[in-house]
C-alpha cells in the first residue's frame, strides 16, 4: 500500500512539474496565426474536426481573452510571453476563427 502511494504521489508530482510554467517558443516575425498555432497549440490542443480548432466558452471568445490565456497560461498550460504584439493578434484571430463557442 505504502509502495502504491508513493508511486501515485511521484506521478502527480511528475505532471504537475509543466503546469503554470513559462514556454520559451517565439515565433518568427512573419508566422501566420494557423503556423503559431500548429507549433505552439496542436500539442495539447488538438483540433476538433475539419476546421475547429478549438471549442471555447462564451468569455473566452474574444481576442484579449485569447491573448491573455496564451500569455499567462493556468494551471494546466504554460505561458507563452513570447507570442506578443501582432504575432498574438494573428493567433487570436486563427482561433477566433477556426473555434466554435460552447453556449
Amino acid at each position: 500500500m505504502k509502495k502504491r502511494n508513493v508511486v501515485l504521489t511521484a506521478s502527480a508530482l511528475f505532471i504537475l512539474v509543466g503546469c503554470g510554467a513559462s514556454n520559451e517558443y517565439t515565433p518568427p516575425a512573419d508566422a501566420t496565426g494557423e503556423q503559431i498555432f500548429g507549433t505552439a497549440c496542436t500539442e495539447c490542443h488538438k483540433p476538433l474536426s475539419g476546421e475547429v480548432a478549438m471549442l471555447l466558452s462564451e468569455n473566452m471568445a474574444n481576442k484579449e481573452s485569447i491573448i491573455n490565456k496564451v500569455q499567462s497560461g493556468s494551471m494546466r498550460m504554460p505561458a507563452f510571453k513570447n507570442i506578443d504584439g501582432e504575432a498574438a493578434d494573428r493567433l487570436a484571430e486563427y482561433v477566433l476563427s477556426h473555434s466554435d463557442t460552447n453556449r
